[in-house]
């Protein structure tokens, strides 16, 4: 039984293919008509142009969220219509505004480099939340061909520290059992042990351990038991 289940799991690349297309689709920032799929042993790869970077970042995140996707390799082209064309000065003081407004995000700890249109942010950050947060300001900026995110996250605590916050935090959830999820830190990475009774509850105890400072990294390994 379990040897037929596993059997029917496996996705052929014509499967992925049709399904990458019909999530490109279905998903109102891409203009799919523009964009080429093809997939080897897994592996998709995104061809074609599209008019800005917001569109190809959301091609990218599209492709991933397919079942059977082992990794992406997105080649899209950027084609900028002479009416989102920006100097560097230009896309570096609206990075620079736009972090600024953003109230969640150290404005002093980040700094931006502009170069042919392509965003580099670096600094140090107290969140995860932040360094993506700074990344989404930047990426939807009129004349942004790419972004490159090497801002770090840096840990005000100790790991003993992080694991006590986590599990105060998965106590306080009305979402979560606390006593069935088993919490380990290794240095900012956080891993997750244990099971619980649904999807939600494991989704949740990992939405937790992100929201700890310094967290870099999740990797939930909680079961789900329906019994």
């Amino acid at each position: 039984m379990q040897t037929t289940t596993a059997s029917t799991s496996v996705r052929t690349d014509e499967q992925i293919q049709r399904d990458v297309l019909a999530e490109l689709k279905w998903d109102a920032s891409v203009a799919p008509n523009e964009i080429g799929v093809l997939v080897k042993d897994g592996v998709v790869t995104l061809l074609g142009w599209v008019d800005a970077y917001t569109k190809k970042w959301a091609a990218e995140d599209a492709a991933h969220r397919v079942r059977g996707v082992r990794a992406v390799a997105n080649d899209i082209e950027i084609k900028l219509p002479s009416s989102s064309r920006r100097t560097d000065a230009e896309i570096a003081a609206a990075a620079l505004h736009g972090i600024e407004w953003d109230a969640l995000l150290p404005a002093d700890e980040i700094k931006v480099t502009v170069s042919n249109g392509w965003v580099t942010l670096k600094g140090e950050v107290e969140w995860q939340f932040q360094k993506v947060d700074a990344e989404r300001v930047v990426r939807n900026l009129k004349g942004v061909v790419g972004v490159t995110n090497l801002i770090e996250v840096k840990p005000s605590l100790s790991p003993q520290d992080l694991k006590a916050r986590i599990e105060q935090a998965l106590i306080r959830s009305v979402r979560t059992d606390a006593e069935r999820i088993s919490v380990e830190v290794q240095g900012s990475k956080v891993i997750l042990n244990g099971k619980v009774r649904s999807f939600a509850e494991k989704d949740e105890a990992e939405r937790a351990a992100w929201s700890a400072p310094g967290i870099t990294a999740v990797e939930n390994r909680i079961k789900v038991s329906y019994y």
